[in-house]
């Protein structure tokens, strides 16, 4: 059994689900040092040296260290050359600051693409959680790079790639299956959920515009909108509860799980209009549910959804969206018959934690001290 100590400064989210799905699946040990999830950019620039001091007062020896992307890896190696010996570092990246969208790119603080890529460096084994994110952040590394007057590390971006592997975020499938017969049968009018953060890389607006046409047109239908909300959200959330409010089956977060899986159960087409997505727990969530997903055709979808279903879930631009969505309200029947939660099982932890575990005895020195 491998002790594996983990670093996540910012416990919160997706970020708290992948970490606490981990340590109940693992065939190993695992510790966590987490910090609470508020002011990312302060976490990405402090972390290390409050993760520095927490590594400092524990006690006991671990075998390998699983970091986040929160965490200035390369600053922290720095730091605690003793305290981490040669203990192998394994990072996990959920998200990137070099590609993740900003709402001007005049905004984007370019040091953070630099922790980053410094702290692929200093690990010995890099995890995406999507084909795309990996690909996309080479991309974004290379072109940053190449923004250096001069002497560009050009070699980098293969560097990474060359210790480089995808394996998708755990998803908990267990809740869901065990509210399925708490949910009530599926019938009368087409229920849409949308249920993503509210902030506007998840194109809320172009959602909302998408069904307050479809209600002027005469279109039957229900919404559960779900998600996290922050001190500020787009204000189209406003509109949208004054103008589909009779619409609407629920509006915010929901704080219990098994309420929130019931939702989902309940409902028919789980949508998606983001800008920027590096995996997609929400939507495997709600096609393991059994909801129809309409996806935009890009991004990490077509990796969650099987190719022979690219055809019927993955649309181009709004007005196919809109297409699509009012044949689902003439035709509910057909879309809670298109069922693909059995595709979504590879997401469930059964099946990722191993991968997981693969990695940290594989990576070099990951095994257990005598």
């Amino acid at each position: 059994m491998l002790r594996i100590l983990a670093l996540e400064p910012y416990y919160g989210g997706s970020h708290r689900a992948f970490l606490d799905g981990y340590a109940a699946h693992t065939r190993h040990r695992l510790e966590a040092l987490t910090m609470p999830a508020r002011k990312w950019k302060w976490r990405m620039r402090g972390a290390a040296l409050s993760m520095h001091e927490l590594i400092r007062e524990r006690s006991g020896d671990f075998d390998v260290l699983l970091a986040s992307d929160y965490v200035d890896l390369a600053a922290l190696a720095g730091m605690t050359p003793r305290l981490l010996g040669g203990v192998p570092r394994v990072v996990y990246f959920h998200e990137n600051q070099l590609t993740y969208p900003v709402p001007s790119e005049d905004e984007r603080d370019y040091q953070f693409g630099f922790t980053n890529i410094t702290t692929c460096l200093a690990a010995d084994r890099v995890l995406f959680n999507s084909r795309h994110h990996l690909e996309s952040f080479l991309a974004g590394a290379q072109g940053m790079l190449r923004r250096m007057p001069d002497c560009v590390p050009d070699w980098a971006p293969q560097r990474i790639r060359e210790r480089a592997e995808v394996i998708p975020v755990g998803v908990d499938l267990e809740t869901i299956d065990a509210n399925r017969g708490r949910a009530a049968p599926r019938e009368g009018p087409l229920t849409v959920v949308w249920n993503h953060r509210w902030e506007y890389d998840k194109g809320a607006r172009a959602f909302f515009e998408v069904m307050m046409e479809l209600q002027s047109e005469g279109r039957e239908f229900a919404l559960v909108v779900t998600g996290r909300q922050f001190r500020t959200s787009p204000l189209v959330f406003e509109e949208a509860w004054e103008r589909l409010r009779p619409r609407m089956r629920n509006f915010g977060y929901v704080e219990s799980r098994d309420e929130y899986c019931k939702l989902l159960l309940e409902s028919d087409v789980v949508v998606s209009t983001a800008s920027q997505e590096f995996f997609g727990i929400s939507v495997v969530e709600g096609v393991y549910a059994g909801c129809l997903p309409l996806l935009p055709n890009g991004l990490s979808y077509p990796e969650l959804i099987p190719e022979a279903w690219h055809g019927t879930c993955l649309y181009e631009g709004r007005d196919d969206l809109k297409a699509r969505l009012a044949r689902c309200m003439e035709r509910p029947e057909e879309a809670r018959a298109a069922n693909l939660s059995a595709q979504m099982r590879r997401f469930g932890w059964g099946q990722v934690a191993p991968r997981l575990d693969s990695v940290m005895e594989s990576v070099p020195g990951g095994r257990p001290r005598d």
